[in-house]
């Protein structure tokens, strides 16, 4: 038995006992210690149920191979102290990339769930060539910060969906011309030299929501995504809930619209034509404001622009209906706006919304709002991308994981 109590709120996932099962196992000590802080071996048996047997040699290995460090004995009121481990944060990372179709974000995160060093670097060339280039050139650029360990265990990318859907892209011209048929993960892992990961961009989204922001102590909540297109990421039971072929949540394809906007999927009135980051841009062009960043939109929004003020109220007449659909398809806890929008935007479309409709959602004694703003700005998407890694190869559940942010955001010119 252990030597102190477990705090239930903390459970870790459990193993099992046959051999044939041991790469599980590993992971979920490994999860389980990274869960606790530090934890001794018969902590570890008791928590996971695996046998004392069991968890030395999984110990013994993981600190072999640099995953888990020895703390040292822990003091005990009585009887033979215990030796504590705590996972390594030096013992490896991982990385997370989002490519948009203007800029590359890129973090990377140790072990231990610490952010370490995190860029955002400009897009020029959407090619599959341009695009290597700069994911390559990024990689090399976080991997060589000061007193970061050599070992990546991954890379997780998020790019804009649907994946292999013919004609069927995001709104205005492909986000990323010349990748439709390709092997994305095969061509990024060529330039890149790691494993690599690959999801969309509105479930990395929700994930990183999931791990960082408003969604830490959440298991069902959906997450609308404001890219260049409009996505859904959707948090079931703590897991992402992706579809038979990873395109759940292509909200941004609802026709809102009878007879509306043509869009690049080959229909009308699609939602992202209206409610997107590219339709507020083409807003603002026509009211004679090209190229406005996410710092102009703000400075905008500040002002009560005429052209925003408008498409915001337009955009939250749209969004209000589709919450509601979201509330009674999917019984969420709360439904998260998130993105590549001012906050400050998103909070205005969030109150223009008032009153929802009455959904399932209306439960007497709520706790939380139905509508919210996440809380992981811009970098939501590379956040999760980064759990990608961990997620595929040494994470059992990806509700156990926990992260924090504490390297400011470098821009590169």
């Amino acid at each position: 038995m252990p030597n102190r109590p477990i705090p239930p709120s903390r459970s870790a996932a459990v193993g099992t006992n046959p051999e044939r099962t041991r790469s599980h196992n590993r992971r979920v000590v490994l999860e389980t210690v990274r869960q606790h802080g530090r934890l001794g071996r018969s902590d570890i048996a008791v928590l996971t149920k695996l046998t004392a047997q069991a968890v030395s040699n999984i110990v013994a290995e993981l600190v072999a191979e640099g995953f888990l460090i020895e703390l040292g004995r822990r003091r005990t009121a009585r009887g033979q102290p215990p030796v504590e481990f705590a996972v390594n944060p030096e013992g490896g990372m991982t990385a997370g990339m989002e490519i948009a179709a203007d800029h590359v974000t890129t973090v990377l995160v140790d072990l231990a769930g610490r952010v370490r060093t995190q860029r955002i670097a400009p897009l020029a060339d959407t090619t599959v060539a341009g695009v290597q280039k700069t994911a390559a050139a990024e990689l090399a650029a976080v991997r060589c910060q000061a007193g970061l360990p050599e070992r990546l265990l991954g890379c997780g990318v998020v790019m804009p969906g649907p994946f292999e859907i013919e004609g069927m892209n995001s709104v205005g011209t492909s986000p990323l011309p010349g990748w439709a048929g390709q092997d994305a993960a095969q061509l990024l892992q060529d330039v890149l030299n790691t494993p690599v990961v690959i999801e969309n961009d509105a479930n990395a989204a929700a994930v990183g929501e999931h791990l960082h922001g408003l969604g830490r102590n959440l298991r069902h909540f959906c997450q609308i995504y404001f890219g260049a297109g409009l996505g859904l990421g959707v948090i079931v039971a703590g897991q992402p809930y992706r579809g038979a072929f990873g395109n759940a949540g292509e909200i941004g394809h609802i026709p809102v619209v009878r007879y509306g906007r043509a869009c690049a999927c080959g229909g009308y009135g699609c939602l992202e034509r209206y409610a997107s980051v590219h339709a507020l841009a083409e807003t603002l062009r026509e009211a004679g404001i090209p190229d406005a960043g996410p710092e102009e939109i703000a400075r905008l929004h500040r002002d009560g622009h005429p052209a925003l003020s408008t498409w915001i109220a337009e955009t939250a007449g749209l969004l209000a209906p589709v919450v509601t659909m979201l509330e009674n398809l999917f019984d969420p806890e709360t439904v998260i706006l998130g993105g590549e929008m001012p906050d400050t935007v998103i909070d205005a479309l969030i109150a223009a919304m008032a009153p929802l409709s009455v959904s399932v959602a209306n439960r007497p004694g709520r706790a939380i709002p139905r509508v919210q703003r996440g809380a992981t700005g811009r970098l939501t998407a590379a956040l999760g991308a980064a759990a990608l890694p961990l997620l595929d190869t040494m994470t059992p559940k990806l509700d156990r994981v926990s992260l924090t942010v504490e390297a400011p955001v470098s821009v590169s010119n």
